[in-house]
């Protein structure tokens, strides 16, 4: 009898839990995503924005700097945030993460790069590192190129500069878009001057520029010229509580080769982002068995549509055609 009562008790507090849940996901129909004004992350978002959509949901999409990502999650204002470079965003990130009330989800992104670069004739002149740089001021035009105020690159050039590292004082930040800065970058490359600006990889400059990433300045940037891990957070306790989009986000992850591609298509081929993201998965529609077909910490099975009836995979397939 009293194996027979557990097994009761067992089997209702599953089927409560599975009442909650499906509760959960309800409340769960309208997701707040924040991004940044940079094209490899604002075309991960809206390309999720899109899927996410195309699975049921109302998703509202946010452009800010990164500091008022990190705020808006902390207070609940959004749901997650695709663009958290570390190790170069570690102080700005460090309080949150010490008071827990933002989440990290999932690596995005490895193998990135997040440093100073300089164009092809400043490298074969001899510029590697940042103390050839401050050598050279005068040929940079005592400038180093930029992208949007607060950005924590600008953050890391502007302390350099303070500091005096590597004799950097007699150099200037001057900030910029993103769009901006690249175009002043290959205006100068033009003119046969010498360029150095705030470089990351994956992006199509790397692809559209002939650059390096200088050599050093570990003590701001990190190892490796800069290299950077991308991860996606979540404000406090979402995944779980939304564990169906939470799982998405967990699987939704990109090699540094598929982002740069996407990227591409954006600056090169004037598409939009979500567009962008499209092309990319139809020309590699494997991707979406990895963000769709697989579970993993917030749930067993595979990510659903909204409504939890239908496979999130094939109502993707079927918006693209494929």
């Amino acid at each position: 009898m009293k194996r027979t009562i557990t097994a009761l008790a067992a089997t209702a507090a599953l089927a409560i839990g599975s009442t909650a849940s499906a509760q959960e996901e309800a409340s769960c129909g309208t997701i707040e995503l924040g991004q940044v004004n940079w094209t490899g992350v604002s075309a991960k978002t809206e390309t999720a924005a899109w899927m996410l959509e195309e699975m049921g949901y109302e998703v509202n999409v946010t452009t800010a700097s990164v500091p008022i990502m990190f705020q808006s999650m902390a207070g609940d204002d959004l749901d997650a945030f695709l663009g958290l470079w570390l190790p170069t965003q570690r102080s700005m990130v460090k309080e949150h993460m010490v008071k827990g009330d933002i989440d990290i989800v999932t690596k995005n992104l490895k193998g990135a790069k997040y440093t100073v670069g300089v164009n092809k004739a400043a490298w074969e002149a001899g510029v590697r590192s940042f103390e050839d740089l401050a050598e050279n001021a005068d040929k940079f035009d005592g400038k180093i190129l930029g992208i949007e105020a607060g950005n924590d690159g600008n953050q890391i050039i502007q302390q350099m500069i303070d500091d005096d590292a590597y004799g950097m004082s007699g150099l200037e930040l001057q900030p910029s878009s993103e769009a901006g800065m690249l175009t002043e970058v290959q205006r100068r490359i033009d003119r046969g001057k010498w360029a150095a600006w705030l470089a990351w990889a994956p992006h199509p400059m790397n692809i559209n520029i002939d650059l390096e990433f200088l050599n050093g300045g570990e003590d701001y940037w990190g190892p490796n010229q800069g290299g950077a891990t991308v991860y996606t957070q979540a404000r406090e306790g979402y995944a779980w509580s939304c564990q169906n989009v939470g799982q998405f986000l967990e699987n939704y992850e990109f090699t540094v080769e598929e982002q740069s591609q996407m990227a591409g298509y954006v600056i090169n081929d004037e598409m939009d982002y979500a567009e962008a993201g499209r092309k990319l998965i139809e020309e590699k529609p494997e991707l979406l068995d990895r963000w769709f077909a697989q579970g993993g910490t917030y749930q067993t099975g595979p990510v659903k549509t909204q409504d939890g009836e239908s496979n999130a995979k094939d109502a993707v397939s079927k918006a693209l055609g494929l």
